[in-house]
């Protein structure tokens, strides 16, 4: 038994010294990785600062490229409506001078016409007045003409 139990023990003593260089492999390979992983990690993080910087230059020359395009639009747009402002300005004068003219046009033409009709109206007066006064006369005349005309007719009638 003693042999079984050596024999057990050498056994037992081996895989234990196997164990312990498998453990002592094992860390070596943990410790390595650990090592390759700290290396990938500070090259990822080198890399992602960079690309971080990279993309920080790139938004920042967008915006000033952006910043510049605006503001040149909008000195465009002002510059165009001031434009059209003033044209719009200068239509809306020339359209009150129309007016204007048209307004003096029309109190001339009225105060001509209102002439015009004052003349007529004077001109039909005096018309009808020169032939009240012609009718009148004639008026005047016939009944002179019958009044003598019914003095003969009874003189004649007396006489006969």
């Amino acid at each position: 038994m003693q042999s079984m139990d050596d024999d057990l023990k050498k056994l037992l003593e081996t895989m234990r010294e196997e164990n312990s260089a498998a453990h002592h492999e094992t860390r070596a390979q943990v410790a390595a990785l650990d090592a390759k992983l700290d290396s990938t990690a500070e090259r990822l993080d080198t890399k992602i600062d960079s690309t971080a910087e990279r993309l920080d230059a790139k938004l920042d020359s967008t915006a000033e490229r952006l910043d510049a395009k605006i503001d040149s639009t909008a000195e465009n747009l002002r510059r165009h409506f001031d434009v059209t402002t003033e044209a719009t300005n200068s239509n809306i004068r020339l359209v009150a001078e129309s007016v204007t003219q048209l307004t003096d046009e029309m109190r001339r033409g009225f105060a001509a016409a209102d002439k015009k009709f004052d003349t007529t109206t004077a001109e039909t007066q005096a018309m009808i007045k020169f032939s009240h006064a012609n009718l009148d006369r004639r008026l005047i005349t016939l009944e002179e003409t019958v009044a003598d005309l019914q003095t003969r007719v009874e003189r004649l009638e007396t006489t006969h």
